[in-house]
């Protein structure tokens, strides 16, 4: 006799994988363009505002989605939870393992390990890092969208550079790897507070780069709406398919960076960005 997830039109998945905040994500978006409107909208909160999820009530998650409580109850339910408070332990796990300062995570860098060769362990962490994330994303970044993403900026007659906080040495490093190529580009992320005075120059004919991460800034994803709202065609870079970027972007790449003690080194983000940069130039070359 087949089990409940066997059986057709049932949505349920098995209980056994949903044991942690991770896999949660992971079913979450390999069903997402089969949950129903109302469930997207709570599933997009869910994975774009954990902390949300973790501390809040049905009722202030319900009102900040914009859904009646019942549906928070059925999305828990949908999932395999016998109620919200069950799915809600799995983000509340996750604050715990993600919620130490940086003193903290230096210190539990530092536990245990000889003073002598210390800042050899750290280095090798952060190598092992920056090699795991580099090989997840030559399997996750493929060559149909690389090669896209390539063919919409090279179609910008000025490309647009947008990124704030973590994310935006990435767009800093290809401002500078344009400029040496020679291409046209304005980079968004001035101190004088005039971004919003420079992308009103952006149109259709241009195109732009978003990079956002989890928790996403605002001022970058208002900024990818405004530049979207003028035409023009963004290629966006980010780490979830329910990033608000991703959804409002011609082409994105999803990119996780593997993390060493809490810090997350930049290293396929900013390979990812050389090589758009230098494939970029190639089609302007060829056009």
């Amino acid at each position: 006799m087949p089990s409940l997830t066997d059986q057709p039109g049932n949505l349920l998945p098995e209980r056994a994988a949903l044991t942690g905040y991770q896999p949660l994500k992971e079913e979450i978006v390999r069903r997402q363009k089969a949950l129903p409107k109302r469930l997207l909208q709570i599933a997009a909160f869910a994975l774009d505002k954990p902390d949300e999820i973790a501390f809040g009530t049905v009722s202030s998650i319900a009102k900040h989605i914009g859904v009646p409580p019942s549906a928070i109850i059925r999305f828990a339910q949908h999932f395999g939870f016998d109620g919200f408070v069950e799915m809600q332990r799995l983000f509340r796990d996750r604050m715990r393992e993600r919620s130490s300062e940086y003193e903290e995570r230096l210190h539990s860098l530092s536990s245990g390990v000889d003073p002598d060769d210390g800042a050899g362990k750290t280095l090798e962490g952060f190598l092992a890092a920056g090699r795991q994330s580099m090989e997840s994303a030559l399997h996750s970044v493929s060559h149909e969208v690389f090669s896209a993403a390539a063919s919409v900026l090279a179609d910008g007659e000025t490309i647009y550079l947008v990124a704030r906080r973590r994310s935006f040495p990435i767009v800093s490093y290809m401002a500078y790897a344009f400029g040496k190529l020679g291409l046209r580009c304005e980079l968004a992320g001035s101190s004088m507070g005039t971004d919003g005075d420079l992308l009103q120059f952006a149109g259709p004919r241009d195109a732009a780069f978003v990079v956002s991460f989890s928790p996403y800034a605002s001022e970058t994803v208002a900024q990818a709406r405004f530049l979207r709202e003028r035409g023009v065609p963004l290629v966006s870079l980010t780490d979830s398919p329910f990033s608000p970027i991703a959804a409002i972007s011609n082409v994105w790449f999803e990119v996780v960076e593997a993390d060493y003690g809490g810090f997350r080194p930049l290293s396929a983000s900013m390979v990812l960005a050389l090589a758009l940069s230098v494939a970029v130039a190639e089609r302007k070359q060829w056009d």
